[in-house]
């Protein structure tokens, strides 16, 4: 029997004042019981609007069947078939803004909760798969990878499905690109992320961490040396940005990039890490995307009094509801319609030996008023006149973008990119160079992992018949 119901299953969650102090998962997920109740509540449209709004275009309803019907293994399989990262998009996707934000079911009561079926699916096979999928086949063609986040690695995913020999190349230690350096174990535990790799390697893929390509080797190098036809650059957007405004190299002052890959990759919140991070009392993270959330929910596990500075309204904040949802629950404080002008630090000239010299001790800001849209469409913020005042802080975390490191683009010729560092591709992933594709974050700028995936996705398409046309 179909669930009418106007609103959606709640998604169990650890209490805020416990998962506070914590960094394990914050959502719990779904019963079986809640599974099937949520996805009863499916319409089964015939024209499928809600796949129009996934980048990766799951079937959603024909999983969403299954589930309903307790087939929980046939809706993964459903999945798998579109997108090589469920566990992960089930967690991280912005739902809210693509699939569930075409859903039916919400324009008289909320969406069906799309993605947390997905993640309860993804749960249930990995908890209960009796093996890996069998190595496919080699067609004798090698491709190389050059960054294993999202966007690499479906495209390895997808091209290892053909057949090909596939080989990533990760700068860091360890793969998974902004899945494992960049989002909370809070929001998505990196055994998730280990998991779908180890599933990677079992369809054959190869993983060579340690390897800056720009540097340990070239993408010439890797065609001419290493006999790959088709190279496929997914290395994201690492490269952090800053406000320009004074005081922002003083001791205390982080990019979310560097705060948040301490926390995550280098494990900086334990009590025994080898590189441990400063337990700031107050923080201010400026910046209002998922990032920002992401730097605030971790600041306030280390025990800091922490606030969020956006210089626009909490209307306009560009991060998930749910995310900014989660940080007010924990205590967050929100100073929006606040932009900074400085940061101040304490400096005794007269003592060099002063360990307080040259740490931060406060950010000077001005109160923002909304005037008239901008180009964006988004209302410009103004600055109140006579409203500066001081926040005493002793850390100020900078989360407002990153784009593509420049390191890329001078390791073959012929390589287009844009002004501000991303590389030109085409709707394909095609760059200017012959048989380099690339995709995510790298062309576009920072954007989310479900974008990421799809142009991964796209460019393995391109990449098979770019390969496949030239025998």
């Amino acid at each position: 029997m179909a669930n009418m119901s106007l609103k959606r299953n709640e998604m169990p969650c650890q209490d805020p004042v416990v998962r506070s102090t914590n960094f394990d998962e914050v959502t719990l997920g779904y019963t079986a019981d809640m599974a099937i109740d949520e996805a009863k509540r499916c319409l089964n449209c015939k024209n499928m609007p809600c796949v129009s709004g996934c980048p990766v275009k799951v079937h959603i309803p024909e999983f969403i069947a299954k589930v309903a019907e307790g087939k929980f293994e046939e809706a993964y399989q459903i999945i798998s078939i579109s997108s090589s990262l469920p566990a992960v998009c089930g967690r991280v996707c912005p739902q809210e803004k693509q699939c569930e934000s075409k859903c039916v079911r919400g324009l008289k009561g909320e969406s069906v909760g799309i993605g947390r079926l997905e993640r309860f699916v993804a749960d249930y096979h990995n908890a209960n798969a009796k093996k890996w999928p069998d190595e496919i086949p080699n067609n004798g063609h090698k491709v190389a990878i050059i960054g294993s986040g999202p966007a690499g690695l479906t495209c390895a995913s997808d091209l290892a499905k053909r057949g090909y020999d596939v080989t990533i190349f990760e700068a860091l230690h360890l793969a998974g690109g902004v899945l494992v350096y960049g989002i909370p174990e809070f929001r998505l535990p990196k055994s998730i992320v280990q998991m779908e790799i180890d599933g990677l390697k079992a369809l054959g893929v190869k993983i060579e961490t340690n390897v800056v390509v720009g540097r340990t080797i070239s993408i010439d190098e890797l065609f001419d040396e290493e006999g790959f036809e088709a190279v496929f650059i997914g290395t994201g957007a690492g490269l952090p940005k800053f406000m320009g405004i004074e005081g922002e190299n003083l001791k205390g002052v982080y990019s979310a990039n560097e705060f948040l890959t301490r926390i995550n990759l280098m494990k900086a919140y334990r009590s025994d890490s080898a590189t441990p991070i400063q337990r700031a009392k107050r923080v201010a993270v400026v910046g209002g995307g998922n990032v920002a959330m992401d730097a605030a929910r971790c600041a306030k596990r280390l025990g800091a009094e922490v606030y969020i500075v956006y210089r626009r309204g909490l209307e306009e904040l560009p991060a998930r509801h749910e995310e900014v949802e989660h940080a007010q629950e924990e205590g967050i404080i929100f100073k929006t319609l606040t932009n900074p002008v400085s940061i101040i630090g304490y400096h005794n000239p007269d003592d060099k030996r002063d360990p307080m010299n040259g740490t931060v001790r406060a950010m000077r800001c001005v109160e923002m008023e909304l005037g008239e849209p901008d180009a964006s469409g988004r209302r410009r913020p103004v600055e109140k006149p006579n409203s500066e005042f001081e926040l005493e802080l002793d850390c100020v975390i900078m989360a407002l973008g990153t784009s593509p490191n420049p390191l890329i683009k001078d390791t073959t010729d012929n390589l287009e990119t844009q002004k501000w560092g991303g590389i030109v591709a085409d709707e394909n992933g095609a760059t200017s160079r012959e048989g380099v594709f690339a995709g995510g974050d790298a062309v576009t700028g920072a954007a989310t992992v479900i974008l990421a995936m799809g142009a991964g996705k796209t460019a393995a398409n391109a990449i098979d018949e770019y390969i496949q046309n030239k025998k």
